[in-house]
């Protein structure tokens, strides 16, 4: 009987697990909405009915394929950040962005399923569908710009002078109690630097860089050194010190 049940379990997480692949696999090839449950079940063989069996709404496996992308992607910047030297900010900044796009690059319908057109119709259960991942990258983001803050401050335009009413509450519920010193201007600093790492993995997992560029990695790693550059942090060990000049 053991055996039995054994094989069962196995049988089922198997199943489980295509029914997630075929999910993302329809939404790269027809788009979010492309995911439905009787959709699923006819590209894997079963009965609309049988399908239900493992996920009792499309929602429920929507929130499931979120969680596990989300955290998926949180591990892997979170790896990558702690396993770069702490008196490195260039390099932390540069390992975070590397794994952040290698992921994308490895997972595009994971990419898109969280950060591309949301699934119509889709209702996130409370508090959102992967709210330790959401706030594990959120705080790596804000990581990136607090350890370029003691350079960066310095370069910042004198016009530069966002207030805490600038941002969303849930924004700053995250941040300032893992960064309490980093300012206004530094969340802002943030969002920047998040907007260079996302826009540039947006494209090139969209197609969009396809016929623009040969070479679409050479690109991102310049980006990202001038990233770096700006934010006065120099990289490969030629940096100032943040009390330099």
């Amino acid at each position: 009987m053991a055996g039995t049940g054994g094989r069962r379990e196995r049988l089922r997480a198997e199943t489980t697990a295509e029914i997630k692949q075929v999910a993302l696999e329809l939404m790269a090839s027809g788009g979010p909405d492309a995911i439905t449950l009787r959709a699923i079940a006819r590209e894997i063989g079963m009965t609309a009915n049988a399908i239900y069996g493992y996920f009792a709404t499309r929602d429920d496996l929507i929130t499931t394929l979120i969680n596990e992308v989300y955290t998926a992607l949180a591990d892997t910047v979170d790896t990558a950040w702690q396993n770069a030297p702490v008196d490195d900010p260039a390099g932390r900044i540069q390992a975070w962005a590397q794994a952040f796009r290698g992921w994308a690059l490895a997972n595009p319908e994971g990419f898109r399923l969280v950060y591309g057109d949301p699934v119509p119709g889709y209702q996130a259960p409370a508090g959102g569908p992967a709210p330790d991942a959401a706030h594990r990258v959120c705080t790596g983001i804000a990581a990136l710009a607090d350890a370029a803050w003691p350079y960066a401050e310095r370069r910042l335009p004198a016009h530069s002078d966002f207030q805490w009413s600038d941002f969303d509450d849930g924004l700053l519920a995250k941040v300032r109690p893992a960064f309490p010193d980093l300012p206004p201007a530094g969340v802002a600093l943030a969002l920047r630097i998040w907007g260079h790492l996302h826009g540039l993995v947006s494209l090139e997992i969209y197609g969009h860089l396809r016929t623009q560029m040969i070479d679409a990695d050479k690109l991102f790693q310049e980006e990202i050194v001038q990233l770096v550059r700006s934010l006065g942090i120099e990289p490969e060990g030629r940096r100032p010190s943040p009390a330099s000049g």
